[in-house]
C-alpha cells in the first residue's frame, strides 16, 4: 500500500506506532456523502424529541467510555491523562447540551399586514467537518454534534496524526442507535480527502479548524460554490497583567503550557505593567523550573510532548537555543519534547512575538499604561482569545471592549465553555461555535407568508 493510502499513527511520547489506518481518497468521499445524504433525509424528518433521545443515548454511551477515549487520546496525541479525560467529558457534555437544543430550535411568527408570516429553521443537509490534531475529540464534537442535533448528517475528516478517537466516537454512535451513515468519519490526508470534502457539491457547509493559511484556502474553495464556512484559525492571545493584579494567579504558566502550548487560545504574549515586570519574571523562572514534563500517561505529569517531529522542528526554528529566555526542562528522546520556555529578549514586533509558534513558548513584554497595553494586545493579525488581570472594574470593562478578540476573560484564563459562543476576530476565523445559538449555524431560515385576505 502506498503512503498516500494509509495513515501511520505514532505515539508522540515514544515515537512507537500505535495504529495504521486506511486513508480515504476522493472516491471514498463521494460514497460517504451519498450515504450521508440518504441518512440525513430520514433523520431530518424525525421528530425533534426522537433526535434528542438518540443523542442523549449517545452521550450515555460516551460517558461509559470516557476512560477508554481518554487513554486513546494520550497514546495518539500525547495529551496528559487529566486533560484527555476532560476532552472526552467535554464531548459527552456537548452531546447532552446539543440534544436539548434539538427540541428548542424554533422559528418565529412575524406580524405582517394581510396575512400570517412564519419562519422555519431547516437543516442544511450534509455538513463536512475538518478537525485538527491539537484537540481531536472536543473540536470534532463542536462541529459535529450541534449539526446532528439540527437535523444534518456529518462527514468528519480528522487530522492525519489523530484519527483514532474520532473513529471510536463513530463506533459509539452506532452502538447508541444513531442511524447508519449519519455520522461518518473518514481519516485521510488534507490535500486528498479534505479537499474532496470541501469541493463536493453535495456538502452544504464546511467547518474547519486549523491554521490561518489553510483556512484561507478552504474559504476560497468554498466561495466557488457559495458554500458557507465556519473557520476557527490561529491565535496569539495576550495575557495582560496590570500592576494591581493578583500576580501569582495571573502568571500561571499553564495559561500557555496547556497541551504543550498547542492551543490557539494559549496566552503566549505575557504583557506585564512595568512596575511588576521583575516580580513576574522571577515568578515565571521559579514555576517553569518546577513543571513536570514527561510520560503523559503518568497521573503526575503536567506537560507532555509535541504532536510530531515536524511540529518540534518548527518550534525549534522559531526559538533558537541561544535566545534570552527562562526555561524549564524536558526529557531527551525518544519523543517530541521541548522545554517550557518564556522568551525575555524579544521586541513586540518580532516574529516570535507576533506569529503563532504552537509550542510551550511565551514572550514576556512590558507595557507602561492602559493605552499601551491595549495597543500591544491588538498589535497582531489574530484575535481569538485573551486574559486581563486587574482589581479595577472600570479598567476591566474598558480594556475588554477595546481588545479585538472574540473570547476574553477577566481575572481568569478560561476560554471555552460549551454553553457560550466561541470564535475569533481578524485572521483567527469566521463564525461562532458552541453556545445557545450553535444549532442555528447549521440551518437555513425559511420564510413563509400566508395570505388571509378574502
Amino acid at each position: 500500500m502506498s503512503a498516500e493510502h494509509e495513515l501511520v499513527v505514532l505515539n508522540p511520547a515514544t515515537e512507537e506506532v500505535v495504529a495504521t489506518v486506511p486513508a480515504a481518497d476522493a472516491a471514498d468521499v463521494d460514497r460517504a456523502v451519498a450515504r450521508a445524504s440518504a441518512a440525513q433525509r430520514t433523520w431530518a424528518s424525525a421528530a425533534p424529541a426522537d433526535r434528542a433521545r438518540l443523542l442523549r443515548r449517545f452521550a450515555d454511551v460516551v460517558d461509559a467510555h470516557v476512560e477508554e477515549l481518554a487513554r486513546l487520546e494520550v497514546r495518539e496525541a500525547g495529551h496528559v491523562l487529566g486533560n484527555a479525560r476532560w476532552e472526552a467529558g467535554n464531548a459527552r457534555d456537548l452531546l447532552l447540551y446539543s440534544a436539548g437544543g434539538a427540541e428548542r430550535l424554533l422559528g418565529r411568527q412575524i406580524p405582517v399586514p394581510g396575512g400570517w408570516d412564519v419562519t422555519f429553521q431547516e437543516p442544511l443537509g450534509v455538513v463536512g467537518v475538518i478537525a485538527p490534531w491539537n484537540f481531536p475529540m472536543p473540536i470534532a464534537a463542536w462541529g459535529s454534534f450541534p449539526a446532528l442535533a439540527a437535523g444534518n448528517a456529518v462527514v468528519l475528516k480528522p487530522a492525519e496524526t489523530t484519527p483514532l478517537t474520532a473513529l471510536r466516537l463513530a463506533e459509539l454512535a452506532l452502538e447508541a442507535g444513531l442511524p447508519e451513515h449519519l455520522f461518518q468519519v473518514l481519516p485521510g490526508y488534507g490535500h486528498i480527502a479534505g479537499r474532496a470534502l470541501v469541493d463536493h457539491p453535495d456538502v452544504a457547509k464546511i467547518v474547519f479548524t486549523g491554521s490561518t493559511r489553510t483556512g484561507r484556502e478552504v474559504m476560497e474553495r468554498c466561495a466557488r460554490l457559495v458554500k458557507p464556512v465556519t473557520l476557527e484559525l490561529g491565535g496569539k492571545s495576550p495575557n495582560i497583567v496590570f500592576a494591581d493584579a493578583d500576580v501569582k494567579t495571573a502568571v500561571d504558566p499553564f495559561s500557555f503550557l496547556d497541551n504543550s502550548g498547542q492551543d490557539c487560545c494559549a496566552r503566549t504574549r505575557i504583557l506585564v505593567q512595568e512596575q511588576v515586570y521583575d516580580e513576574v519574571r522571577e515568578l515565571l523562572a521559579d514555576t517553569l523550573a518546577g513543571v513536570r514534563v514527561g510520560d503523559p500517561a503518568d497521573e503526575k505529569t503536567q506537560m507532555g510532548p509535541l504532536i510530531s517531529r515536524q511540529q518540534l522542528d518548527r518550534v525549534r526554528s522559531l526559538v533558537p537555543e541561544d535566545a534570552p529566555a527562562l526555561r524549564g526542562s524536558a526529557p531527551d528522546g525518544p519523543g517530541f519534547w521541548f522545554p517550557p520556555t518564556v522568551l525575555t529578549g524579544e521586541r513586540h514586533d518580532s516574529e516570535a512575538a507576533r506569529e503563532e509558534i504552537f509550542g510551550p513558548v511565551a514572550v514576556l513584554l512590558p507595557f507602561t499604561d492602559e493605552a499601551d497595553a491595549i495597543r500591544l494586545a491588538n498589535d497582531t493579525p489574530y484575535g481569538l482569545a485573551g486574559s486581563l488581570w486587574t482589581r479595577d472594574l472600570g479598567r476591566a470593562l474598558r480594556v475588554s471592549r477595546a481588545v479585538k478578540a472574540g473570547n476574553l476573560s477577566v481575572n481568569s484564563h478560561s476560554s471555552v465553555r460549551y454553553w457560550t459562543p466561541f470564535g475569533g476576530y481578524k485572521q483567527s476565523g469566521l463564525g461562532r461555535e458552541l453556545g445557545p445559538d450553535a444549532l442555528t449555524a447549521f440551518t437555513e431560515t425559511k420564510n413563509v407568508f400566508i395570505s388571509t385576505e378574502a
